[in-house]
């Protein structure tokens, strides 16, 4: 039989053990045969010819400074794919956590764990921006619909949250699919984590992760920068890896757009060009409008899964700040503001994370 982890076209014709089960709004537990009944909800008004059945409950309200319990899940099974849309901006965090776990192997503002950094909130509620992401993982579409594929694992429990910290409702509409089966003894558990610098100070690095201890594979990065200097190029920080009680990296790259597949500056016909592969992209490009937009700013990601980074022990990754200036053909540190997610996969029990900058740290545009 099967094991869902194995999923492919290839394997699509074999049948398996699997129970498929999805939470959302319309069936807040998954239970079997229990989806599409509420009798109350967001949409009872719009249903009220209608009745029971028919999308009396679409979506929930998150109260400001609530935490909402989106699923919990007893295992064993595997989080197959989830799906988000709504106003959601960086006041909603998405925590998950694995096995009974105090500490979230996930904490993430939402916009920013699917790739999209400088989304204060979505276009479809607000008339703000969203950048379309298109990857195997992660997909971003019009007009805020939110896609996550990372296969996630558990084997006692899964419990996956959502924090309001607007001082306004936080509208949230979520699917998460997932099924109930044995999960394989070497499987390990699916983690993100946020870190930002605003502003990273000049001749320092910003960590994209430290502190991991246990054996697993790093599967991915999502950077943002927002530029706080004018002219010359802003990309010649060197992304390195530091693994097992590395002093130096094993893993060092020749610059920020190499590392995100790109290179020579994205530059076609004097202009950035953004791209969205399978694997890697720079998606997001803001570029001055002589008023509001005053700062360029970028988000980009890199997934390594064709190439994941296996450690054993331990695991820090760190990116430089560095620009060059053409003339003298000079590097230049630079001071500019960086946050990222890291991805990573590993053995439990993690180390708790460190604490996420509160919301008014956050709220840098």
């Amino acid at each position: 039989m099967i094991n869902s982890l194995q999923t492919g076209l290839s394997s699509l014709p074999l049948t398996s053990d699997a129970r498929s089960r999805s939470i959302s709004a319309e069936n807040f537990t998954g239970e079997k045969g229990k989806g599409g009944m509420a009798e109350k909800g967001t949409g009872e008004y719009s249903a009220r010819f209608l009745g029971k059945g028919w999308k009396v409950s679409p979506c929930v309200s998150i109260q400001p400074n609530e935490t909402f319990e989106l699923a919990s899940i007893d295992g064993p099974g595997i989080v197959q794919s989830m799906w988000f849309t709504g106003d959601a901006g960086n006041h909603a965090i998405l925590r998950i956590y694995w096995d009974g776990q105090e500490s979230p192997s996930v904490e993430a503002p939402l916009p920013a764990f699917f790739g999209n950094g400088w989304v204060k909130e979505f276009k479809n509620v607000t008339g703000g921006p969203f950048f379309p992401l298109n990857s195997m993982p992660v997909a971003v579409n019009p007009s805020g619909g939110l896609n996550c594929f990372w296969p996630m694992p558990f084997r006692k429990h899964c419990r996956i949250t959502m924090e309001n910290r607007s001082p306004k409702p936080h509208t949230c509409f979520y699917q998460i699919n997932y099924s109930l089966e044995r999960v394989p003894e070497e499987a390990a558990y699916f983690h993100a984590q946020y870190r930002q610098s605003f502003p990273l100070p000049a001749k320092e690095v910003h960590t994209i992760l430290d502190g991991v201890r246990g054996r697993g594979q790093y599967v991915g990065t999502a950077l943002f920068v927002g530029l706080n200097g004018t002219g010359n190029w802003w990309g010649e920080g060197e992304v390195k890896f530091y693994m097992d009680g590395d002093e130096y990296p094993t893993i060092c790259g020749t610059g920020t757009e190499d590392y995100f597949g790109g290179s020579y500056d994205w530059e076609v016909d004097g202009k950035y060009t953004t791209y969205s592969t399978p694997f890697m992209g720079m998606h997001q490009c803001y570029t001055p409008d002589n008023l509001y937009n005053h700062q360029q700013r970028f988000s980009m990601y890199r997934w390594h899964i064709m190439d994941p980074i296996r450690f054993t022990s331990d695991l820090k990754v760190t990116i430089q700040d560095l620009g060059w200036d053409f003339t003298p053909g000079t590097y230049l540190p630079r001071r500019d503001d960086m946050a990222s997610v890291a991805y990573w996969y590993q053995t439990l029990p993690a180390a708790a994370f460190p604490r996420l900058p509160a919301a008014e740290e956050m709220n840098v545009i």
